[in-house]
């Protein structure tokens, strides 16, 4: 999944979908190479093997390990593994083509053609991939990482773990438990925090994991680490800092030129976290052709009951506490920020980490008349039945999102979370979730909400993902029957 630090293959899932997309890409042109036109995707045998190439795909990447430390490999290792990828490949689509008994059917030159194409291409992309990535990490754009350390070690880390990236952190800063260095920066890297303002300042920055290289003698120290581990962020320790959080994660691991020991609250498969990628991917596509054509009917009727922008964008916290703008359309008038300020006193939730009255006079059309009834209007209409949710199948194209995930705070609301509230954001946020499927309207208690966005998290998987979304559409439904 994406809320933990991912083993091995799996945490290389991008270099195989550029891969896989270079295989296809690689028979369709041996295809027309073989026979001067361009495939003809009714024909059931030569779609049939770009199916199973994928497949095949997978199995090789997985079990033969194919992209395994594919970030440290120079260009020659990279020649050389790319060509084994090419010889499974192939040795798997011809088992394929032998047990269906379609050999003969699909032309040789054509996976020949495919073969010589792969081998450029599949090498081409990973190389493209890899420039990308390094500027990624100097737009800091690449996995954020803080070091928890003493002054003593911090040499010896620095040597050991930022000259040697090869995991493509982005290095959020510096805590030094031993003294106050809070505002020098030491080999090119601020130091952000002391051991008194460590886990103040995991609340409010985006940091997706923390490394901890601490001596034996600061036992002290341990319910911080398992405190971090509490919020949802993945904590590497060194094997002498061994968590008592028995119920998390643990798996052992290289991080730069140390053996660290992994700790987050769950893991998913390479398989699984690649499925509900392509899940939202199909999600998000299918969810922006209605939104193109919900544009159409509810745009005009937006805009003639309220002159303005017809889709409304809001600053939300995301996965780890990155920044991102969410996509609605508006169903709310165009001063409702200013007017939320004057309903405070009137919110369901009396935490203020969310906001939520039965009567809005913010939403469009929604007003009382002289005798105190409440009369709706399209605002109402776009809101009970979800279609302000629409154009958020954007932000899951781009990855801000997912369809199933939980809540995006919004920043205001991220300000005033505690520690263990930040666990919900160790997952990418999502259109629907469990809280939104388990009565949403009669939970007013914050913690419950956090106590089942974290027993998502914890008990993740695609079966669930896929009950979540049925349950969904029911709910939405069920509610609109009983209107």
């Amino acid at each position: 999944m994406y809320h933990r630090k991912s083993r091995g293959w799996i945490k290389h899932i991008d270099f195989i979908l550029i891969d896989f997309l270079c295989l296809e890409i690689s028979f369709v042109i041996g295809y027309f190479l073989r026979n001067g036109a361009l495939l003809d995707f009714t024909n059931v045998v030569y779609t049939h093997v770009m199916v199973a190439l994928f497949f095949i795909e997978i199995v090789v990447s997985a079990v033969f390990g194919t992209f395994h430390n594919v970030l440290k490999r120079d260009s020659i290792s990279e020649i050389q593994y790319t060509i084994m990828q090419v010889l499974l490949v192939l040795l798997g689509i011809s088992l394929y083509l032998f047990v269906v008994h379609d050999g003969g059917k699909v032309s040789r030159l054509n996976i020949f053609y495919m073969s010589i194409i792969y081998v450029i291409m599949g090498f081409c992309g990973r190389a493209f991939w890899k420039r990308h990535l390094q500027k990624a990490m100097k737009g800091n754009r690449g996995k954020s990482l803080l070091i928890v350390t003493v002054m003593s070690h911090l040499q010896e880390v620095m040597e050991g773990l930022v000259e040697k990236n090869y995991d493509r952190y982005h290095f959020s800063g510096i805590a030094l438990i031993d003294g106050d260095h809070v505002g020098e920066r030491i080999h090119g890297i601020d130091v952000v925090a002391d051991r008194s303002n460590i886990i103040s300042y995991l609340k409010s920055h985006w940091v997706d994991e923390v490394y901890f290289d601490l001596p034996y003698q600061v036992d002290a120290l341990q319910d911080m680490v398992d405190q971090v581990i509490e919020m949802g962020i993945t904590v590497h320790t060194k094997l002498s800092r061994i968590s008592k959080k028995d119920k998390s994660i643990k798996d052992v691991e290289r991080m730069g030129e140390y053996v660290v020991l992994t700790t987050s609250l769950s893991e998913a498969s390479l398989v699984a976290a690649f499925l509900k990628r392509c899940i939202d991917i199909a999600g998000g596509l299918v969810g922006c052709l209605i939104t193109a054509v919900l544009t159409l009917i509810f745009g005009p009727l937006i805009y003639m009951a309220s002159p303005g922008p017809i889709f409304f964008k809001q600053k939300r916290i995301g996965y780890n506490g990155r920044v991102f703008e969410i996509y609605k359309f508006r169903s709310m008038y165009m001063d409702a920020e200013e007017r939320k300020k004057q309903l405070l006193s009137q919110n369901e939730f009396n935490d203020g980490f969310m906001f939520k009255i039965e009567y809005d006079p913010r939403i469009i059309g929604c007003h009382r008349d002289e005798n105190g009834r409440v009369h709706k209007g399209i605002g109402n209409l776009i809101r009970d039945w979800s279609i302000d949710e629409f154009p958020q199948f954007l932000n899951v194209l781009k990855g801000d999102m997912s369809l199933v995930g939980t809540r995006p705070p919004t920043l205001d609301e991220w300000q005033k979370y505690k520690p263990e509230y930040r666990v919900r954001m160790s997952t990418k946020p999502g259109i629907t979730g469990l809280w939104q499927v388990s009565g949403r309207s009669g939970i007013k208690d914050f913690c419950q909400v956090v106590a089942l966005d974290k027993m998502y998290i914890e008990k993740w998987s695609i079966a669930l993902d896929v009950k979540i979304l049925l349950k969904t559409v029911y709910v939405v439904l069920a509610r609109k029957g009983a209107m």
